[in-house]
């Protein structure tokens, strides 16, 4: 009996050693696991500081030397060694607003089209085509708005546009002419294109969270289509919608090749969207290959500052409004 009792103490005490060394392996994989992770987020803060650091090291003998009136002015010539990042800031802006106002309602309207109308035999291939529109190198969309889109814009729409608001007082100055087929507004025509599946895909994927109960109840009380997207469908993805559309806009602010073949290159501000003119990261991308050491060089830095001080201020201001819904839905 004592034997047994030996036996089964020792038995006891080899099984709890051994469950002592499994709870030991997984906490010290465990806290493996937590230092791993959390190294790799602050690898994130280390590289975003890093290129925060660089620019703002490469860009201060520009900013220091011209001061305010970099932001302020359109002037850019490298054998004067007088440079301003107005042309270039108002190009980005003017071109990324364009895409949004046509990227926006046409991006929603497919991605309603595709989860509340289509048949479901063309949902996979609308949905496949849509989403290789996203995978087309940039270079692809930068040559074809220059051989083929930019000639069509030059002998049809712009042609179009410039007649049909010429009488009208205001719009005849945003629409005037003569039509050269690259300017402003076909940069931003090829960037609505270019963002329209980012928003479709994600406003896509938002819409089929929303639970058939809910779309059904709407249906079941006597809804239209149109009802029960907007007073159902929207108001229950529109955190969603917001983001889509915020990552769309990042895009467009940045696209630099595409743009660079369509935009016409003229470092002027002009009313007429028809007119040719710039972004920042055309500029950077034609100029700083070719550009001399001291402000010409770090003038194009300071410009990429701005472009990353455009594109903070636009994701701290998504953040912003996805948490005023987060909150209003709660």
């Amino acid at each position: 009996m004592v034997d047994v009792a030996i036996k089964n103490a020792a038995h006891g005490r080899d099984e709890a050693e051994n469950r002592l060394r499994v709870l030991e392996r997984f906490r010290r994989g465990d806290k493996f696991f937590f230092h791993l992770t959390r190294s790799a987020a602050f690898l994130v803060l280390v590289l975003l500081f890093a290129i925060v650091a660089s620019l703002t090291y490469g860009a201060w003998p520009a900013l220091s030397h011209f001061g305010f009136d970099f932001l302020i002015s359109q002037s850019w010539n490298a054998n004067t060694e007088q440079f301003g990042a107005l042309a270039t800031i108002y190009g980005t802006l003017v071109t990324s607003l364009i895409a949004m106002l046509i990227a926006v309602p046409v991006g929603i309207g497919i991605a309603i089209f595709l989860t509340e109308l289509c048949p479901a035999v063309l949902r996979r291939p609308i949905g496949i085509a849509v989403e290789l529109l996203a995978g087309i190198p940039s270079i692809i969309y930068g040559i074809w708005g220059f051989f083929v889109f930019a000639p069509v814009l030059q002998q049809t729409l712009q042609p179009f546009l410039i007649s049909l608001f010429a009488p009208v007082p205001v719009l005849n100055a945003l629409f005037a002419g003569p039509p050269y087929g690259l300017g402003i507004l076909t940069a931003g025509l090829i960037l609505a294109i270019m963002v329209l599946p980012f928003i479709a895909s994600v406003s896509r994927d938002v819409f089929e969270t929303v639970p058939a109960v809910m779309k059904e109840a709407a249906y079941g009380l006597g809804c239209t289509t149109w009802e029960v997207v907007r007073n159902v469908v929207i108001p229950h993805t529109r955190a969603g919608l917001v983001g889509g559309v915020m990552l769309a806009l990042g895009r467009a602010l940045g696209e630099t090749m595409a743009v660079t073949f369509v935009i016409g290159n003229a470092r002027q501000i002009s009313a007429s969207i028809l007119q040719p003119g710039t972004t920042i990261s055309a500029t950077i991308a034609l100029e700083y290959a070719e550009a001399s050491e001291g402000l010409y060089r770090s003038s194009l830095v300071a410009l990429g500052l701005i472009l990353f001080v455009i594109s903070f201020i636009v994701l701290a201001v998504a953040r912003l409004m996805l948490a005023r819904l987060n909150k209003q839905e709660a």
